[in-house]
């Protein structure tokens, strides 16, 4: 089934609400509308059956339309992010070839060479010379179509999601509609999601994240609060409360900063459901105060990669306390295996990667045989991750297999002396990076924020120096106001790498 449809399937008629933006709301049933207005724009004559269309833009009303506008004529939705530097920018078109080009206004400008000439939907009337804006195409005065075919279905591509690889350049994730159906159902299932449910949606939708959390609500009929700033969390807390969201999910940036520098703790989510977590490890920390601050709702921890569509496993509220740490199963229609070198199947306790199968698992990267074949074998994904498992399944995450220090003979996990840092009371995040030691081969580096800045600078040595073993005491360590983020709102450690690099 076309991705699009599955997601609009028995919506169009609903006059309940699905997006809420601003003081903007927007009910499933005109969502259908602009979508089907603007997939007989892009797709006249069958134009676009297969081809690319790029979407830059903010989480909007427009986003969502077009997004799923593309999906509806057989085109392919490439999401991009708007803080991508040109450059990065110029390669994933240079990459993708796209058809068209779906930008909000102000990206018009800023993004104005790189766009030229092309075929463009703006948000914004005026934009663009001799093209019609998304108001224009979409006016409510017309007909949206009843049917516009069958194209695009199962393993056609449904999405290019672009990700950045371990050299930092943006590589495309193939993303088919079958995958897409298949991950919706599986999160759905995993979280109880139903009609009545109302996220609250800081996370952009360009992320995984934040398209998984689209793609369900659509699917129930539920709906989202879109803000897509996360610079003022009171802002964040205030409009949660007064929308009456159920749900808010967060990469583990996103907790922390609520727990360490907002009111979160004191505040009283009436209608607040369920906690959904992911894009990362939250530290074991964290979840403690989650659970403590949130002691009546359900906090779902869970793991997930863009080649996997979205999600991988859950770890259910209800196995916090006694499987604290873990990353739990695999959710419905996911295998998770945790295996040796050799594809085996590692023992209790000891480490292996891990490796997904399911109709979730996506089709590889696009133009990278080479980068697919590396990590798509046999219809399975191997996603890098190192792990352990215990006696009852239940999978612990070690560290990314590139992310380990070579100290003293030692590989050292970079996420394990993090998370001892951020015992610290007041610590907000925390990375670790290895640096060149003739004695010791890599000594650990300590970037930190805190909620006092520099000044915790003594603190957080003592701290450092009574929790963490030598040789693995950090060897300098630099208290810094934030951590810079990537896209999707995850630290950035080839951004971080710079910036030691220069302190050196």
């Amino acid at each position: 089934m076309n991705a699009a449809k599955f997601l609009l399937e028995n919506k169009q008629r609903s006059d309940s609400t699905a997006v809420i933006h601003g003081n903007a709301s927007y009910s499933h049933s005109q969502i259908a509308a602009a979508a089907a207005r603007l997939a007989a724009h892009l797709g006249k004559d069958g134009e676009l059956d297969g081809a690319r269309v790029l979407i830059l833009d903010d989480s909007s009303f427009f986003w969502v339309a077009g997004y799923l506008a593309v999906m509806l004529a057989g085109g392919v939705a490439v999401p991009v992010p708007t803080n991508i530097e040109p450059e990065k920018l110029e390669k994933i078109i240079d990459s993708a070839d796209p058809d068209w080009f779906l930008v909000g206004g102000k990206y018009t400008a800023r993004y104005g060479d790189l766009v030229k000439g092309r075929k463009i939907v703006s948000d914004q009337k005026g934009d663009i010379p001799y093209s019609p804006s998304f108001s224009e195409i979409c006016d409510e005065g017309k007909v949206p179509p009843e049917d516009l075919g069958e194209v695009g279905s199962g393993s056609d591509l449904a999405a290019l999601m672009f990700t950045s690889g371990s050299t930092g350049e943006p590589r495309g994730v193939m993303v088919t509609h079958e995958n897409i159906v298949a991950n919706t159902l599986s999160i759905i299932e995993s979280l109880s999601l139903n009609e009545n449910d109302r996220i609250m949606a800081v996370l952009p939708f360009y992320y995984c994240f934040g398209t998984s959390l689209l793609h369900t609500h659509l699917r129930v009929g539920g709906s989202l609060v879109i803000e897509n700033s996360f610079l003022y969390p009171e802002k964040i807390l205030d409009r949660m409360e007064d929308t009456g969201c159920t749900g808010l999910a967060g990469v583990p940036s996103t907790f922390q900063i609520l727990l360490r520098k907002s009111t979160f703790r004191k505040r009283h989510f009436g209608s607040l459901r369920y906690i959904q977590q992911a894009g990362g490890k939250l530290p074991a920390p964290f979840i403690e105060e989650l659970r403590e601050t949130l002691s009546d709702k359900q906090i779902y921890v869970m793991y997930g990669q863009t080649e996997a569509t979205a999600r991988l496993s859950c770890l259910p509220s209800e196995r916090l306390d006694d499987k604290l740490g873990s990353i739990g199963k695999g959710i419905p229609g996911v295998k998770l295996q945790v295996l040796d070198q050799g594809g085996d199947g590692v023992e209790p306790g000891d480490v292996g990667e891990i490796v997904a199968s399911g109709r979730n698992i996506t089709a590889g990267y696009w133009n990278s045989p080479e980068e697919t074949e590396k990590s798509f074998r046999d219809g399975k994904l191997y996603t890098g991750d190192l792990a352990t498992v215990d006696e009852d399944g239940f999978i612990y995450i070690v560290d990314r297999e590139k992310e380990f220090i070579k100290c003293a003979g030692h590989r050292v996990s970079c996420k394990e002396i993090e998370e001892i840092v951020l015992r610290h009371g007041g610590v907000i995040e925390a990375m670790v990076l290895g640096i060149e030691d003739e004695t010791l081969g890599e000594a650990i580096c300590l970037f930190a924020s805190h909620v006092e800045g520099e000044k915790a600078q003594s603190s957080i040595e003592e701290h450092c120096k009574l929790n963490i073993k030598w040789p693995f005491t950090p060897r300098k360590i630099f208290v810094i106001k934030n951590l810079p983020k990537n896209s999707s709102g995850k630290p950035d450690k080839q951004k971080m790498k710079s910036i030691l690099h220069s302190r050196l």
